[in-house]
């Protein structure tokens, strides 16, 4: 009668950390939810990070954001996350 219950047990437990492994890789995913009618085209956050120095170079679609892989005026190698509605950074990752 152990066997059954120690299995059970030992299955919970590792469904509720992998739980917790998939929530904390969500937590550091950017996620934007503006309706597609409200965005603003790709090329007006081009237009404006070129005006700020940047050297865009693509610009896509991810989790309902504009990604953006770029060198900034310093020249580094920036990947950033923008709100397609506000243009608004929401999350930079860079090699300075």
């Amino acid at each position: 009668m152990k066997r059954p219950f120690i299995a059970a047990a030992m299955c919970a437990v590792v469904a509720l950390g992998a739980t917790a492994a998939s929530a904390s890789d969500d937590h550091d995913k950017v996620r934007c939810n503006a309706p597609m009618t409200e965005w603003q085209p790709r090329e007006n956050l081009r237009q404006k990070l070129e005006a700020d120095g940047w050297k865009v170079k693509r610009i896509k679609t991810e989790d309902g954001c504009y990604e953006v892989y770029a060198f900034d005026r310093n020249g580094n190698r920036v990947e950033a996350y923008y709100d397609p509605k506000s243009l608004e950074m929401l999350k930079r990752k860079s090699d300075d």
